[in-house]
């Protein structure tokens, strides 16, 4: 169905279907990883995780192919995604996917999750240069359009050694975490900036605020993945991630007075991530706090994830979804 015309020309949904859809992929896979991590600390065998593979893996594929349709047939609504100053931090979330998926894959499937972290992390490097390059050289980027999903690029290095370094890849999973600590670091300062010294992030973009928890969340998981080991900065990211967790829960009212928009997706990896981190600690240090504050976290998302397949599907059936100006 014709939505609208440019030039002359109909351009139908398709051309309106957004990158960051790929956040569902982000958010299913982490809960997908969180219960694998969840059975494995509680000695269970639920049955769950390849349906939980399955079903990510098939949003993913779904996803993907249509955006390669969109990029085939309307060429020039994907380039204007590209030069966009917010949506074009969203196009990482598609190698994040795959960097999930491979961890996801990991106990199931060695292989496979080795065919995916080299093509999630490939496609990563290629996008983390491309952004900084247009970072360093835009000429029309203001204040008002920094938002954490500028994060997004930083989180998927530190993510590369979560299965990187089981796979074997130590180095290269060294040089992806430097990099992305790097860029956590100076975004974090820029992001508080623009929150404290200037207007409020709008409602649309207001989500992604928890995309705040996942960089030390993240980067918890896969630094103690690399040292094998509980030290002190293991726990500065832990705790980070955890006054990061409670100062946006102590904000509850705030996000559930919002309308739904796509940008509600940023509530579920962050969250699974920060579940997961949990569940590391009770591994490290063998404390149940850790343990069940851990599963408690990831009921409380999946719940959220329920609400959000349902909130999305609901969108897209009432054309709420791939549609200008969304």
């Amino acid at each position: 169905m014709d939505v609208q015309t440019s030039g002359g020309v109909p351009q139908g949904r398709l051309a309106f279907f957004p990158i960051p859809f790929f956040a569902m992929v982000m958010g299913m896979s982490g809960l997908t990883i969180g219960w694998e991590k969840a059975q494995h600390l509680l000695g269970l065998d639920l049955g769950i995780t390849p349906w939980l593979v399955g079903f990510s893996s098939l949003l993913f594929l779904t996803l993907a192919v249509l955006y390669v349709a969109k990029l085939l047939r309307y060429p020039q609504a994907v380039l204007a995604e590209l030069r966009h100053p917010v949506k074009l931090n969203f196009f990482p979330t598609i190698s994040i996917s795959l960097l999930l998926l491979a961890i996801a894959y990991l106990p199931l499937q060695p292989s496979v999750s080795r065919m995916l972290w080299f093509a999630g992390a490939g496609l990563h490097l290629v996008f983390t240069l491309y952004i900084v390059s247009a970072w360093m050289h835009q000429e029309h980027f203001k204040v008002q359009h920094m938002n954490p999903a500028w994060f997004i690029p930083a989180v998927g290095n530190v993510l590369v050694p979560i299965a990187g370094v089981p796979l074997g890849f130590e180095s290269v999973s060294w040089f992806f975490f430097s990099v992305g600590v790097l860029f956590w670091l100076v975004l974090l300062t820029i992001i508080f900036n623009r929150v404290l010294f200037h207007n409020p992030i709008e409602d649309r973009l207001t989500p992604t605020l928890f995309i705040l928890i996942a960089p030390p969340a993240v980067g918890f998981i896969a630094y103690t993945r690399l040292v094998d080991s509980l030290d002190t900065f293991a726990l500065v990211l832990y705790f980070a991630a955890m006054f990061l967790t409670l100062l946006l829960f102590s904000q509850a009212g705030r996000f559930l007075r919002l309308r739904f928009f796509l940008s509600w997706w940023a509530y579920s990896f962050p969250l699974a991530a920060f579940s997961i981190a949990s569940m590391v600690m009770a591994e490290q240090t063998e404390a149940l706090f850790y343990r069940y504050f851990g599963v408690a976290m990831l009921t409380m998302l999946t719940g959220i994830i329920a609400i959000l397949l349902w909130s999305t599907l609901r969108a897209v059936l009432r054309r709420g979804i791939c549609v200008p100006g969304h």
